[in-house]
């Protein structure tokens, strides 16, 4: 008997899984912060998301298909994301994940899911070597070294007479240092002087040492590289301080939820964007994105919920050409083949997105066409404001 029972077990052994179908409606990850001191990124990234789904459904979803998003809270850190990765991957069997928020977390999460064959589309990672990571990683936000360096241009062009420059960087945040190297490589070019090199970090809310040594130095522009809440501290106490010149935020400060945090003082802060919500008249899609989002949320869309919405619109005009490509339904597929169906067909094509024209390369890397450069304007109640374009 006990022989019989262990053959039979053998054999069950030995026999492989059965594959897993695609469900329908078919399911997204999305894994973005949604607690920490990353949230405010990660609501707006919530947020377009959500115009996405209801928008694509609308349309029809994937040739008649549904789609549906499953959130997934990475919070702050390395540990977050890869438990929401493993989550979306084994648990919830989706096709593909947007996210993750932070490019420190992509670098530990992403390899779990290239592993798996699971296609990631990366909304708001711009650090080097993303898109390195391997074959089913890629990403829509475009790197920093393609978007900073327009506004340290722009602010030489508001002050020709800037020569020398202070540069402050959160330099617990792979993103952050990824950053600050393009920001300073950009003062060089422009032939600047670095008078101060300050780090900090992103869990720092006194900043007198480092604003200490930019007011001794007598610089005509500050860049900051950091989070929303570390660098608006930052910025409101350089302004309390004394420091009146341009300030130049890297794409931590490219959020309106920065706003609370500097108040007032955000006023005049100059960041490089691969969004403007001002491109309606010329963008069909960036108009039907901005009024969703208007109407749903009572603010026009930033940067962040504009590269959510691009990365959902991307995987789900990537599933139609990939059923069109294959001549079969995502849902008639097993699971694997549809992942490496999808992820062929994300890397063939351009796509018309809030943020204009774009492709991704059979690398993973996004080609943006446009960029633009755009100054804080705040309310008066000192607490609301919005990103005014100043060139693009």
């Amino acid at each position: 008997m006990r022989r019989t029972l262990f053959a039979v077990l053998c054999l069950l052994l030995a026999v492989p899984a059965l594959a897993e179908p695609v469900k329908s409606p078919i399911p997204i990850g999305i894994a973005v912060a949604q607690t920490s001191n990353v949230a405010l990124f990660g609501e707006e990234q919530v947020n377009g998301a959500k115009i996405a789904e209801k928008y694509f459904n609308g349309q029809g979803g994937v040739n008649g298909t549904p789609i549906v998003l499953v959130f997934q809270d990475t919070a702050g850190d390395e540990a977050g994301a890869v438990n929401a990765f493993q989550n979306l991957i084994n648990r919830d069997n989706v096709v593909a994940i947007v996210g993750p928020t932070l490019s420190q977390q992509a670098f530990a999460a992403d390899p779990l899911a290239d592993k798996a064959g699971v296609p990631v589309v990366g909304p708001s990672n711009t650090a080097k070597g993303i898109p390195q990571i391997g074959p089913f990683v890629g990403r829509i936000s475009a790197p920093m070294t393609q978007v900073a360096p327009h506004s340290v241009s722009e602010a030489l062009r508001i002050n020709p007479k800037i020569k020398k420059v202070a540069v402050l960087y959160a330099q617990n945040d792979a993103f952050s240092s990824s950053e600050t190297t393009t920001f300073q490589q950009a003062v060089k070019d422009l032939g600047l002087e670095i008078a101060t090199l300050q780090k900090f970090q992103t869990t720092d809310t006194d900043f007198t040492t480092q604003v200490t040594a930019v007011l001794g130095e007598d610089v005509g522009l500050v860049i900051i590289s950091g989070l929303a809440a570390d660098s608006g501290n930052l910025v409101k106490q350089l302004r309390q301080l004394g420091y009146q010149g341009l300030i130049v935020g890297g794409n931590g400060l490219n959020s309106p939820n920065m706003f609370p945090v500097c108040g007032a003082l955000c006023e005049g802060i100059m960041v490089a964007q691969a969004y403007s919500s001002s491109t309606v008249d010329a963008n069909p899609v960036n108009k039907a994105f901005v009024e969703a989002f208007t109407a749903a949320y009572k603010k026009a869309p930033a940067q962040f919920s504009a590269q959510s919405f691009t990365a959902v619109q991307v995987v789900v005009e990537a599933l139609r050409k990939a059923e069109k490509d294959s001549g079969k339904k995502i849902t008639a597929m097993d699971l694997a083949a549809a992942r490496a169906e999808l992820n062929k067909a994300l890397r063939t094509g351009s796509y018309l997105t809030p943020v204009g024209e774009i492709s991704i390369t059979p690398e993973g890397e996004v080609d943006q066409k446009s960029f633009y450069v755009s100054k804080v304007k705040m309310n008066s109640d000192g607490k609301t404001g919005e990103f005014v374009l100043v060139t693009q």
